[in-house]
């Protein structure tokens, strides 16, 4: 099944996304789809992601990034099928397609949690060098699995800087500094944040006692290497049980 085939059969269409979604997209360079998971599927990600933290013990994340004061999960389709659920959702297909075009595959699933006292990062994005406006290469998705607020590091984006045609390091002394125009992402758990890779984002100091917990669905233009090699990385038993739809936006 190619992609085309595959985006039809989960009912992705050019009326998925509302005109105004499609608008904040552009314009601000990401979008809210709340709801998007319920309570039950977000309390049965919690509680795996858990799990494979402690079962994957220091070795959590290395086969794509480890990062001092957060719990880092990588390669995420390869260990539960009911992360398929992150691929193959068509609201968010629609805003990836959007996004970078008709022609893209999953680069990583990764999660990523922000422990209590930590998780601040440099605003950054997820390409090396600033691109031309509508000329996108990369879409990110944020699966909130706690509620996102001010006070536990809520991720801050700078609104529109995907339009810049620059990369915060091109203008910011200290990426890690405030920057005038960012806000926060606050938003409840369940809720799915389509953004656009080239938007300045970053995350925040998480104040609170608890973790803050998010996982990252990462995609790119078809032609471009993925984060993570889905055809080195995926066990033949993960290959056999996923769906030709996930396969086609996996490239495998």
């Amino acid at each position: 099944m190619d992609l085309e085939d595959a985006l039809v059969s989960l009912g992705v269409t050019e009326t998925t996304l509302s005109d105004e979604e499609k608008s904040t997209l552009d314009e601000a360079g990401f979008v809210p789809f709340p709801g998007l998971m319920s309570t039950r599927e977000v309390a049965g990600f919690r509680k795996r992601l858990d799990e494979l933290t402690v079962e994957e013990g220091e070795e959590a994340g290395t086969e794509v990034h480890q990062e001092a004061g957060t719990w880092r999960l990588s390669n995420l389709i390869d260990k539960d099928p009911m992360f398929e659920k992150v691929i193959t959702e068509p609201r968010l297909l629609a805003a990836v397609r959007h996004v970078v075009g008709p022609s893209f595959k999953l680069s990583s699933l990764n999660s990523r949690a922000a422990l209590p006292g930590h998780g601040r990062q440099g605003l950054h994005a997820d390409w090396g060098k600033g691109v031309e406006p509508g000329d996108y290469f990369v879409c990110n998705s944020f699966w909130l699995l706690n509620d996102f607020t001010a006070e536990n590091g809520a991720t801050r984006v700078v609104p529109e800087s995907h339009r810049s045609r620059k990369i915060p390091s091109d203008e910011m002394e200290d990426p890690t500094a405030d920057h005038p125009k960012q806000v926060q992402v606050i938003a409840p758990a369940g809720t799915v944040v389509a953004v656009n890779s080239h938007l300045w984002h970053g995350g925040a100091l998480n104040q609170t006692d608890e973790p803050r917990r998010v996982m990252h669905g990462y995609f790119c233009q078809r032609d471009q290497a993925q984060q993570t090699d889905q055809r080195k990385w995926l066990r033949p038993e993960t290959l056999d049980r996923l769906s030709p739809e996930a396969k086609a936006v996996l490239d495998v």
